[in-house]
């Protein structure tokens, strides 16, 4: 007969976990002490030197310890808290303590807040369980924990019997791992050392215990190491799911999910992929509310990557894995356990935990916990008790494993320590504000608890019931908090130093607190406990007033006390700050206003728009504010006085106030009641068209409020009207005052003088507007339109012309035009010159080509007029006939249109009358207008396409001709920018003019070298002569300076020549030259001139530039052949052969010292190759990087070791046979087999082929020829690293070429010829001139 095990019965064996409880409850008290009672059956306290315990704790009592953790959170005055009595160990801190730190005082020095605990406080309750620990650290050296083999027995937890001992459930030899009951009490599930996992199954037959094993996963196949069945709560007893007994596995290589009923199958298998070996493989369940249903969710890990499962039931029965978002972290995990379903806690591979959120992975807080000294199970993964029997993989994971260490039940997770037991459980969110508190972090407290009100605080425990009840709980206990704060902030006040520390000391603290009396809608707590708090001390009541301007602008705060309101107003106008008061006073509730002393604060002080709000929004008087703005504004404008900018600023609010008024809106912000808008409209125009003021004298003109406001601004006095205009519905009393307004306009603005133009066209370009809608109602007399046009046009002086011209425009763009007799207006704006009207009324007309004369006409606007005809001609939307008559006006006044501009004339002819430009210039009657007409035409200087012109070359002639009039000094620029003009012609007419320079830059473009300098020299020639003839000093500096200008130009005209010139030609160029400048020193006498010092200077000039196309000696000899000097007088020129002489001087000391340069870059060069193919070499290891064997023990005659300069060795046989050898005119060549694998992808057959045309890859020695090898490339490579620079490297080579580069088989860089690829031939060769760079060693 089958019977269940007793209750509370619990398999043990020698690697056992702790055993299971039923995962949704806490032990009782009850159970606990049978525990313990059983417990003592077994354990000999003498034998052991137990002390005895009186009482033995209870569950409760050791779970509820408050030994090592601050009791609750009361207030009292904070000076007489003990900050000593922190909770020091609630860890609130995630540094890293050494893991044989036992010392737990190290926990109480101050450090530095995570962010997590910023925002979140104190999550979790770490605390030592000091009864249990006590017993520990007593009996450890006592009691021996496990037995030699793995037997596996079951206690009575009630009764502390033995009720089965197992020894044959798993193979012998192995070590239990796990065992772990399901659901099912009559079955658990064990995984042994081997990697096995078997299901016990109990029974009880005849009153006799067996257990049956059935294997359910063979270590053969892959070694699991950790299992995890699923557990359901009491209320989730009935989900479906159950029914199935899932159990999860973990491999070394992947995730197992069976299912064990109703008969075993596997519903899942997800691999790991790549993963540290030494990482502890993690499972754990948990059931979770996912898209309105409740499921189990399986967590697994082995690394630094938890990925979540989803497990769900569909209607057939079958069982469904998705993954869900997957949790990467930065360390690595050694336990991952559930404490609800939305939290986890996670143990790291340094001994930290870390608290997670798991729908938005936020790590709430992190703590150490390396003073627990965890317990590892690195001995059980061993199996040291068993012999040692495992895997090196498993043993490898055993390092770090801790299964059997945590535990949770309940929401509680338990640490087992080498010398104590720890529990770990989340605070509830009271605890977690208290928490804070006990810190004097009350801003934190108030922000963590204003968390938990808004509902997005993360971990939250202890709060239940709807979301109101839980809201008023949170509310009251921050009221509380407040309330303290108020009081720790006037106690913490401090009592001496400056002011400003004071007002820092509050400016902290205060808006804080007003912050959150307005988030909690509690102005009651805000103005009578707080504000009678903050009275107490002056300074904190001016930062509480002043905390409020804020939240009153924003409308968060509209009512406010009486009192409070008094001492706000008080305070601002102490402070000065009237603009902010004012601010302030317009979004308040009205009803807590002194209104008296309102509007005579506001009155003293300007603060009109309170004023206005006041009357309007306290008394409903919309008329009050307006006869009062009336008053200060009218009396300066009828005197014909200026305002002043107060006043200004007084009118412009009361226009914008009416505005507000005739639109319903009030002012300055908001709405007026909509049953008062009908009123507030009648009552303000009632006011506006009242025939004399209230307190108006007996002289008083008709209509003054109108009348001040017309004064003031017509023109946005008109738009307020005509928005009100708008607004209006068409109803019988509306009409009624839009006529009676417009009748009142117009009698106090036609029948007055002191109105300006601009304000009576102001007045009649509104009417205009008004009479041209659809729907207009207004009438109108058109004599007073007839009026203002002879007002406008025929006034008795010539002012304000512009002014009164823009008035009548806007009149007829705005409708007026259909007031008005076309023909008469055109007359009267004709006679009045009133061009732009003009040009209005011919365009609504269609003739175009009367606005030309318009626009030549108009002073002001003349320029415009090429644009203007450009459009006509070029745009789209005219007509045929339209175009030609613009065109043909256009060509009538082209004359006058050159006289305005000829440069955007000569534009409008290129592009629209490039037919007509040669009977345009034949009819020019002007000579200079006609020079700047084809200035601005062929000089491309000007910016004209001319590719648009084709005109004969007899007009460039004609343009040449006037230029050389009217300003020679730019003909030659001009000249070098012309493109069309015929040589022989323009030569003469420069010829004609006698301008030398323009005629030898002419003939020079023909190629009559000769010819133009002569023309320069001619020049020249007569320049020098008015110099030796002229006496006067005063016009001798710039003739000089004409000189020397004119000698550079003929030696630049020399120079560009002479290397296109045989040598004769050039000694016909020079020579002449230098015979112009010395023959003014041979006429007079040298020592006398006074300027022979400048002309010697010249000459120096001359034969410095000579000597470059011809030689010295040739130059020497035609001076010595001179007659004048071959006769004895070398004495003048003894300088100009001095100076030949120096110079000759110069170039060889330049030769010699760039030849010394050159020698000495080359030896040092030279020297750093030799020494760096001549150094030694050193292997980086002793063995064949091919055959991996060590040179010394193959002893093989033909064989040779290979060393290269890259520190790889080979045996020469072996390089032969990767091919990495060649011989190449009797010399052996070899090439590094590792490096030109892997730099060059293994391509050795490419690098080989370069190695037979002489470019190796690595130099090499062998150890039985100690001379130079050719072949050591890499050493000639760090060199051109070394020397980067082309002409060096190019140098290098050809030098190692040309100095027994055949006999050494040094490597040839260039294949070309040598004579031609010579850098010592290249006509670019230059010299670096910089200090060589230091060799390496």
């Amino acid at each position: 007969m089958e019977a269940a095990p007793e209750q509370g019965a619990c398999p043990a064996g020698a690697e056992a976990e702790p055993c299971p409880e039923p995962p949704a409850h806490r032990l009782s008290a009850a159970e606990l002490d049978r525990e313990l009672d059983s417990r003592s059956e077994l354990i000999d306290d003498k034998e052991f030197d137990i002390p005895q315990v009186d009482t033995p704790p209870t569950l409760e009592s050791i779970l509820n310890e408050t030994d090592d953790e601050e009791e609750s959170f009361i207030l009292e005055d904070p000076f007489l808290l003990n900050i000593d009595n922190t909770d020091t160990h609630s860890y609130d801190t995630s540094s890293v303590a050494s893991s044989d730190s036992g010392d737990r005082t190290h926990l109480k020095r101050k450090k530095k807040l995570p962010d997590s605990l910023s925002l979140h406080g104190s999550v979790i309750r770490l605390s030592l369980l000091k009864g249990i620990s006590a017993q520990i650290v007593s009996a450890a050296d006592k009691v021996d924990a496990g037995l030699p083999t793995a037997i596996i027995t079951m206690w009575d937890l009630a009764s502390g019997k033995l009720l089965r001992s197992i020894t044959d459930a798993h193979p012998p030899g192995t070590a239990i791992l796990h065992i772990k009951f399901t659901d099912d009490p009559t079955l658990a599930i064990c995984n042994d050392s081997g990697g096995s996992v078997f299901e016990l199954s109990f029974k009880r037959v005849m009153g006799v215990r067996t257990c049956e094993s059935r294997c359910l996963f063979s270590g053969s196949k892959g070694e699991v190491c950790c299992i995890e069945p699923l557990h359901a709560k009491v209320e989730l007893r009935d989900h479906p799911i159950t029914q199935y007994s899932l159990l999860a596995m973990a491999s070394l290589t992947k995730i197992l999910v069976i299912g064990l009923k109703p008969s075993l199958k596997v519903w899942m298998t997800f691999p790991y992929g790549r993963m540290d070996p030494s990482s502890v493989p993690l499972l754990a369940w948990h059931f979770v509310a996912v898209q309105n249903s409740v499921n189990p969710m399986l967590a697994f890990c082995r690394g630094d990557v938890v990925h979540f499962l989803l497990v769900k039931r569909d209607d057939t029965g079958a069982i469904h894995v998705t993954k869900q978002r997957q949790l990467h972290l930065h360390y690595d995990l050694i336990n991952f356990t559930w404490i609800n379903s939305r939290t986890a806690v996670l143990l790291d591979s340094v001994e930290k935990l870390h608290v997670i959120d798991r729908q938005t992975q936020e790590e709430l807080e992190t703590i150490e916990i390396s003073e627990v000294q965890l317990v590892y199970n690195s001995s059980h993964f061993k199996s040291l008790a068993t012999g040692g029997n495992v895997s090196e993989a498993l043993a490898l994971v055993g390092e770090k494993a801790c299964y059997q260490s945590i535990s949770s039940c309940g929401g509680q997770i338990f640490y087992l320590g080498t010398k104590s037991v720890h529990v770990m459980t989340l605070r509830s969110w009271r605890e977690r504000v208290d928490h804070l508190l006990k810190q004097e972090r009350l801003t934190d407290a108030l922000a963590l608890a204003w968390s938990f009100y808004e509902g997005k605080a993360k971990a939250v425990v202890g709060l239940s019931g709807d979301t109101s009840k839980r809201k008023a709980v949170i509310a009251d206990r921050m009221v509380e908090i407040l309330l303290h704060y108020a009081d720790r902030t006037l106690k913490k006040c401090p009592d001496q130093g400056k002011i400003q520390v004071m007002e820092q000391h509050f400016q902290d603290v205060v808006p804080v607190i007003v912050d959150y009396c307005l988030l909690l809608q509690r102005t009651d707590l805000l103005f009578n406990q707080i504000y009678d708090k903050m009275s107490e001390n002056s300074v904190a009541k001016g930062i509480f007033l002043e905390c409020l301007e804020p939240y009153i602008l924003s409308d968060k705060l509209m009512g406010i006390t009486a009192q409070v309101m008094k001492d706000l107003l008080l305070h601002f106008q102490d402070k000065n700050r009237l603009e902010n008061l004012e601010a302030c006073i317009v979004h308040m509730d009205i009803t807590s206003l002194d209104i008296q002393q309102v509007v005579l604060l506001c009155w003293e002080n300007h603060l009109y728009d309170a004023m206005i709000y006041v009357y309007n929004s306290g008394m409903n008087d919309f008329i009050s504010p307006m006869e009062k703005l009336f008053k200060v504004i009218a009396s300066p404008l009828n005197a014909g006085k200026s305002l002043t900018d107060e006043q200004v600023v007084m009118g412009n609010k009361l226009l914008v106030y009416i505005s507000c008024c005739l639109a319903g809106r009030a002012y300055p912000l908001g709405d007026i009641p909509e049953d008062l808008v009908p009123l507030v409209k009648n009552q303000v125009f009632e006011f506006l068209i009242r025939l004399h003021s209230t307190e108006g004298s007996v002289d008083e003109e008709v209509y003054p409020y109108v009348r001040t406001l017309l004064h003031f601004d017509t023109r946005e006095f008109l738009n307020v009207l005509a928005l009100t205009f708008e607004d209006f519905k068409n109803d019988k009393q509306a009409v009624e005052y839009q006529q009676r307004i417009v009748d009142i306009l117009l009698k106090v603005m036609v029948e007055n003088s002191d109105f300006t133009p601009s304000q009576v066209g102001c007045l009649f370009t509104f009417l205009a507007r008004q009479l041209a809608k659809p729907n207009n109602t207004l009438f109108v007399n058109r004599t007073l339109f007839d009026q203002v046009l002879e007002f406008l046009c025929s006034p008795d002086d010539d002012s304000r012309h512009s002014e009164r011209q823009q008035v009548l425009l806007e009149l007829l763009q705005a409708g007026g035009i259909v007031q008005f007799e076309e023909s008469r207006l055109i007359q009267m704006a004709e006679k009045a010159e009133f061009y732009q009207i003009c040009e209005f009324m011919y365009e609504r007309e269609l003739r175009y080509d009367k606005i030309i004369g318009c626009y030549l006409r108009d002073p002001v606007r003349k320029e415009e007029v090429f644009n203007y005809i450009h459009n006509i001609l070029s745009m789209p939307g005219y007509s045929a006939e339209e175009k030609q008559s613009v065109w043909q006006k256009a060509l009538e006044h082209i004359e006058e249109l050159l006289f305005l501009s000829p440069c955007k004339a000569a534009d409008l002819v290129a592009i629209h009358f490039s037919e007509q430009i040669e009977s345009i210039i034949t009819n020019l009657q002007d000579q200079f207008l006609l020079f700047q007409f084809l200035r601005s035409l062929l000089d491309p200087r000007e910016g004209i396409n001319q590719d648009l012109i084709h005109l004969p070359p007899c007009i460039t002639e004609q343009f040449i001709e006037l230029l050389c009039q009217y300003s020679p000094d730019q003909v030659l620029e001009t000249l070098k920018v012309l493109e069309y003009c015929r040589l022989e012609e323009t030569i003469q007419i420069t010829q004609k003019h006698q301008l030398h320079e323009a005629s030898s830059y002419l003939l020079e473009k023909k190629g009559d070298i000769h010819g133009a300098f002569l023309v320069m020299l001619e020049r020249l020639q007569s320049k020098l002569l008015m110099l030796t003839q002229d006496d006067e000093s005063s016009a001798e500096l710039p003739l000089l300076e004409n000189i020397e200008d004119t000698l550079m130009k003929t030696i630049a005209l020399c120079q560009r020549n002479s290397h296109n010139l045989d040598q004769q030609q050039r000694e016909a160029l020079w020579f002449p030259l230098l015979e112009a400048m010395m023959s003014p020193q041979k006429l007079s006498g040298s020592s006398q001139c006074r300027y022979s010092e400048s002309l010697k200077s010249l000459t120096m000039q001359v034969l410095n530039n000579m000597a470059a196309f011809i030689g010295l000696p040739l130059i020497l000899q035609r001076i010595l052949q001179d007659p004048v000097y071959g006769k004895g007088k070398l004495g003048e020129i003894q300088g100009l052969v001095l100076g030949m002489l120096d110079t000759f001087n110069y170039e060889q000391t330049l030769l010699e010292t760039t030849t010394n340069l050159l020698n000495h870059d080359l030896h040092w060069s030279l020297c750093n190759l030799r020494a760096s193919v001549t150094r030694g070499l050193t292997p980086k290891q002793d063995y064949c990087c091919i055959c991996l064997q060590q040179y010394k023990r193959r002893q093989e005659t033909a064989d040779e070791i290979i060393v290269f300069s890259c520190g790889h060795l080979y045996h020469s046989l072996c390089l032969l046979s990767k091919e990495c050898g060649t011989v190449t005119k009797g010399l052996m060549r070899w090439m590094c087999y590792k490096c030109n694998s892997s730099n060059k992808g293994g391509k050795l057959s490419e690098n080989l082929s370069e190695l037979k045309k002489g470019s190796g890859a690595s130099l090499a020695q062998t150890s039985s020829e100690s001379l130079l090898d050719p072949q050591q490339i890499q050493a000639f490579d760090q060199l051109c690293r070394l020397n980067r620079g082309t002409s060096r490297l190019a140098l290098l080579t050809e030098l190692s070429r040309g100095h027994g580069g055949e006999k050494h088989g040094l490597l040839s860089v260039s294949h070309g010829d040598p004579a031609t690829s010579s850098v010592f031939q290249n006509e670019n060769f230059q010299l670096h001139l910089a200090p060589p760079p230091l060799a390496e060693d």
